[in-house]
């Protein structure tokens, strides 16, 4: 038994433990929280609320979950004079799975994000983000019904490593002249004045985190996965990233997947039997004709190795296959919003998965509602988050919408493989938005559509969710 020193391991419950064949979940599980930082508290009572009723409803008292608070942010300051203390750290290891509402960053003192800190230091390298619209939302956009994604985003490198020198520093000035002098980088604009920043993007980050994108999908039916990045521009990192993303598909997943461009050049020689390679290459490269010899043979190569998959992706079969492909970020932002049906699951890197996951959550009702899980699927270790911030202005005047950490909890509860606990939770968070019970900022939304509501109280909303339970 692990040795804390300030909490108290409980009296009763059990750890969920890993094994081989994955998590194994006792009956009465220990699970960590942190109920968080200003809107925290009012947040976590009506959230644990929902998931005690519907654990009881599902399991009819034969499971349990025995709750562990541990300390993060401001509460852990004043109380133990540590933003993040290792007793934290130490229970969520000892436990493994946990959940946590947002919190407060400190300004100054070396940390510069405390999520950030606790993923980086539990190496939960998946940041799952699914963005699904929940019927009754009022949404800002024509058909939020179409948004049905889940982000598979890149947590521990990319720029929020942190890997960074400050203007004017003189650790600064020494990495400028080691790039100038040492590597013969010239286009620094204003060497004088710049601050600089390192983005790492490795195989082996951008590998695990595909690879369980791609079993994610595979076990949920999904249709396809997309690499979402900036390759274009940043050809060794994030083109990197797409690259090491389709080795891992073909390398490890070659029997159930088929990429977008061999499915065209499979459906071009189905459409025609007698069509020539160079005749493939041409329709799906319109610029074939354009570029020279070496670069049409790169085409045709890339047909014959299409083709020779004939066998068990020819004839149709590559329909039934899970799509893999890649999209641009910058187009990827602009086609969720004009084309959601064509995005399904998507891996991403961080500084993408960011703003993607943000952006898709405002489609469908706001950053409010938005769940969020940071996963390490090789160790079981995994955090489920509140994905929006403390909103002090609104601390303990029981006044915010718990959705984001209710539905952080479905994700936990299906994490563990309680999925009757996870879909009890979202037959009363819908029957209570399809009832027009709503807290103040879908009120407000649904007003200035002129639409019926009752007004509730953060606490309240977990009370309607947990009657909608019975309907």
């Amino acid at each position: 038994m692990i040795q804390f020193d300030h909490l108290t391991y409980p009296s009763e419950g059990q750890p969920i433990t890993m094994g081989a064949d994955g998590l194994h979940v006792p009956d009465n599980p220990i699970i960590p929280f942190i109920e968080g930082d200003g809107t925290g508290p009012d947040i976590w009572y009506a959230s644990q609320l929902v998931f005690d009723a519907a654990v009881e409803k599902a399991f009819g008292g034969q499971k349990k979950v025995v709750w562990l608070e541990v300390l993060a942010g401001e509460k852990a300051f004043k109380a133990t004079g540590s933003w993040l203390p290792d007793d934290t750290l130490k229970a969520y290891r000892e436990f493994l799975v946990g959940i946590k509402g947002p919190l407060t960053t400190p300004i100054g003192g070396g940390i510069r994000s405390l999520n950030v800190a606790l993923r980086q230091m539990l190496d939960l390298y998946v940041c799952l983000r699914p963005v699904r619209y929940v019927s009754g939302v009022p949404s800002p956009v024509r058909k939020p019904q179409d948004v049905d994604m889940v982000i598979f985003r890149e947590n521990t490198e990319d720029i929020y490593a942190g890997i960074e020198w400050q203007a004017y520093s003189p650790e600064v000035k020494k990495v400028i002249e080691f790039l100038q002098k040492e590597m013969g980088v010239t286009n620094i604009r204003f060497p004088e004045s710049s601050g600089i920043g390192i983005k790492p993007v490795s195989e082996e980050g951008t590998s695990r985190l595909v690879r369980d994108a791609i079993k994610y999908a595979l076990n949920f039916n999904r249709k396809s996965v997309t690499f979402v990045h900036k390759g274009n521009i940043m050809k060794f990192t994030e083109g990197a990233f797409r690259d090491w993303g389709y080795k891992v598909a073909a390398h490890e997943f070659r029997s159930e997947t088929v990429t977008q461009r061999e499915s065209w050049i499979l459906g071009n020689k189905e459409d025609n039997p007698d069509l020539s390679v160079a005749d493939n290459a041409r329709m799906i490269e319109p610029g074939y004709d354009l570029v020279n010899e070496p670069k049409q043979k790169e085409f045709e190569a890339e047909v014959e190795d299409a083709l020779k998959l004939w066998d068990t992706h020819g004839n149709g079969q590559w329909k039934n296959k899970l799509m893999i492909k890649d999209a641009i970020a910058d187009i990827t932002l602009q086609q969720v919003l004009t084309r959601a049906k064509e995005f399904d699951v998507v891996a991403t890197m961080n500084l993408n998965g960011d703003y993607l996951s943000d952006a898709l959550a405002a489609q469908v009702g706001g950053i409010g509602i938005a769940p969020g899980g940071n996963i390490n699927y090789q160790t079981g270790n995994a955090i489920f988050e509140a994905t929006h911030g403390t909103a002090p202005k609104y601390a303990n005047l029981d006044k915010v919408n718990p959705g984001s950490v209710i539905l952080s909890g479905v994700l936990m509860f299906q994490h563990l493989g309680w999925n009757n606990v996870a879909d009890l939770i979202m037959k009363g968070l819908e029957g209570a938005i399809n009832a027009h019970t709503v807290t103040y900022d879908f009120a407000r939304m649904m007003r200035a559509e002129g639409m019926q509501y009752t007004e509730l109280k953060c606490s309240e909303f977990g009370k309607a969710i947990v009657a909608h339970m019975e309907d």
